[in-house]
């Protein structure tokens, strides 16, 4: 599916079209059950958990020391000629808001963003086979990394408000650790690529970058988004043979949604090609919709907010010094590296 209307069909109705292949017969290993691929009523208990959790976390508290970081990690890089924004700023960010966001330490970046990576290489298995097993390991190493923060839970955040709620609220313990290690992973990966991604487009765009310190930084965001999404592609099991677009799928078929298609779709979107920051309304589907809609898409668009207004606003001569070096990934698209040099506003220039 590439058109928007198809692919919102699609992933708004989980009862014709599975997350959870087992619908369709298929085995699933274990350390693939979580909150991305359990379907309702399984998947109800885990997700209203986690929203639960998520709506009790002070956000904003989170989110003013974030902004602190930034300004203070920018002020760091600023001093060099050239940074690669991915490995030095995106990254990093990525991985200490969302490891504060559950309430524990963030892990040894060089031993997570590999293991990070085999499982985003992983998501492109049907057209690479060999990547499958590798990922199915990683997955369970990581849901094991996240087991150790269930046995002693931090006193805050995340982790401690599902650890303290999950017998209550029916939720197998084995299914909980799959979905933290989700929440870890896709929280960093979606997170990260944004970043890297709305940077690229601002950077390469000619006056993109002041557009952005004028416009609605949500409005914003949601553009960037858009034009350049971290998930691209989705894929869905039919369950029950119906009809869609005058094509008769049957139960049995996978179904794949082509996301980056969808979110450049001329039948919903005008003048899809361009980057247009001041565009709404934007109902793209970056976060994908139904059921399965990302969890953390507020944070998500407040941290690349954050980012990116402190980047415009405080280095508004900040340049591309390298075309942006892509990741050989096909579901997640994201830098590899993006080699920038950023020039602060000097005292007294008007911008």
């Amino acid at each position: 599916m590439t058109r928007h209307a198809d692919c919102l069909a699609v992933l708004t109705d989980s009862a014709r079209f599975a997350s959870d292949w087992r619908r369709a017969g298929e085995d699933i290993p274990s350390p693939l059950l979580s909150v991305q691929t359990l379907d309702p009523p399984e998947h109800t208990a885990i997700r209203h958990l986690l929203l639960d959790g998520f709506r009790a976390q002070d956000r904003k508290a989170l989110h003013d020391r974030l902004e602190g970081q930034i300004e203070d990690l920018l002020a760091e890089l600023a001093g060099r000629p050239s940074i690669d924004f991915v490995g030095e700023l995106a990254e990093p960010l990525a991985l200490r808001f969302i490891t504060a966001f559950l309430g524990v330490p963030a892990p040894d970046q060089a031993w997570f963003a590999p293991m990070s990576r085999t499982v985003v290489d992983g998501m492109d298995a049907g057209l690479w086979p060999e990547k499958h097993e590798p990922a199915v390991a990683a997955r369970a190493e990581l849901a094991e990394y996240a087991g150790g923060w269930l046995a002693d839970p931090p006193e805050e955040g995340l982790i401690a408000y599902v650890a303290r709620n999950a017998d209550a609220a029916g939720v197998d313990r084995t299914v909980l650790r799959n979905s933290l290690r989700a929440v870890l992973h896709a929280g960093y990966e979606s997170a990260s690529r944004l970043l890297g991604n709305a940077a690229a487009a601002l950077l390469t765009t000619p006056g993109a970058l002041a557009a952005f310190r004028e416009a609605s930084v949500s409005t914003a965001v949601d553009e960037l988004i858009r034009y350049d999404a971290p998930v691209q592609a989705d894929a869905r099991v039919c369950v029950t043979e119906t009809e869609l677009a005058g094509v008769v799928i049957r139960a049995g078929d996978p179904v794949t949604l082509l996301l980056g298609a969808a979110n450049h779709d001329p039948l919903r979107f005008p003048h899809p090609t361009e980057l247009r920051l001041d565009r709404a309304p934007n109902p793209h589907l970056g976060f994908g919709r139904g059921a399965h809609a990302c969890l953390g898409a507020s944070m998500a668009i407040r941290l690349a907010g954050s980012l990116l207004g402190t980047l415009a606003r405080d280095y508004p001569e900040a340049r591309a010094v390298a075309e942006p070096e892509h990741r050989r990934n096909l579901t997640l698209r994201g830098l590899d590296r993006f080699e920038v040099t950023l020039r602060p506003r000097q005292p007294g220039r008007g911008n």
